[in-house]
């Protein structure tokens, strides 16, 4: 089976590890990612401005290049990517106005009018390969792993894109126990956890990373998984200074949705990338003889 992948600027650089351990997985479950043809970064937001539309060039120009490689769905792995391709998406599709605009700005393409369907890896695991298939192909059960599946806002805002059709997601919840986890539900699993306000207002973002950890950690979550390298960049990566300013918070592991398949699908560590995530959460796997 070959699948139509997007996979944006990240996980090309800072991400490796998100990329390299979800195509090996999808590729142990018998699918062959075909990465779209001269992709362009996606914009990384979506904006929010009624009249911006240069903003969506981007965003389209990349579903105008799926489609005319015969693709009718693009899988997307990063948050903040599918996010903002299937908003552009929905536009492409629904407002006849805006979409004739982009096309006339876009007159060297082909034109699109939202005939690609845009999904997750979450999504296409549910509905393409199956929990019960999934499980099936588990090696390595993480029977003993109790983990804190953070979706942050990108995958379930605004309501028309929700990779799970609303604000109450259970995708993650599913996928965690396809793999033999415990799943741990915990009250900050879809609050923002600070986004780029880490650069801008590093102060106020450390709070609120702070108020996502300690949630988790107060259920008894063992480490957090993710889909989102700038939600991995400020829970993960500058967990120093959270746990600094507040002394209540412990050192707590974070990864990437892939790398714990990838582990439990009994591929090589090595695709994993684990040069790239913290030595915390390399230490926590070989702790529990999963490395």
């Amino acid at each position: 089976m070959k699948l139509g992948y997007y996979p944006g600027c990240t996980l090309k650089t800072q991400a490796k590890n998100l990329e390299d351990s979800a195509v090996e997985s999808l590729k142990a479950l018998g699918v062959e990612t075909v990465e779209l043809d001269r992709w362009n970064c996606c914009g990384a937001v979506y904006s929010l401005s009624d009249d911006d539309l240069i903003h969506i060039l981007a965003p389209a120009r990349n579903l105008m290049r799926a489609k005319d490689q015969g693709f009718d769905k693009v899988m997307t792995i990063c948050s903040m990517c599918y996010n903002t391709l299937a908003r552009a998406n929905l536009l492409m599709k629904e407002d006849e106005v805006k979409r004739d605009t982009i096309n006339t700005f876009m007159e060297e393409e082909n034109d699109y009018a939202g005939e690609v369907e845009v999904i997750h890896l979450l999504n296409f695991l549910k509905d393409e390969i199956g929990w019960d298939k999934l499980a099936d192909a588990v090696k390595k059960p993480l029977k003993d792993l109790k983990l804190a599946p953070y979706y942050g806002c990108t995958l379930t805002r605004p309501n028309e894109v929700s990779i799970d059709g609303g604000v109450q997601p259970e995708i993650f919840k599913d996928f965690t126990e396809a793999l033999g986890a415990t799943f741990v539900d915990f009250d900050h699993s879809t609050v923002c956890c600070s986004s780029y306000l880490m650069v801008s207002h590093p102060e106020e973002a450390v709070n609120a990373a702070s108020k996502v950890i300690g949630s988790a950690q107060q259920q008894g979550a063992d480490a957090l998984i993710m889909s989102c390298p700038l939600c991995e960049y400020n829970l993960g990566k500058r967990q120093g200074d959270i746990i600094k300013k507040h002394e209540e918070i412990n050192a707590m592991p974070t990864f990437y949705f892939t790398q714990l398949l990838a582990i439990a699908l009994g591929l090589d560590e090595s695709v994993c990338r684990f040069d790239l995530s913290s030595p915390t959460s390399v230490e926590f796997l070989k702790q529990r003889g999963l490395l």
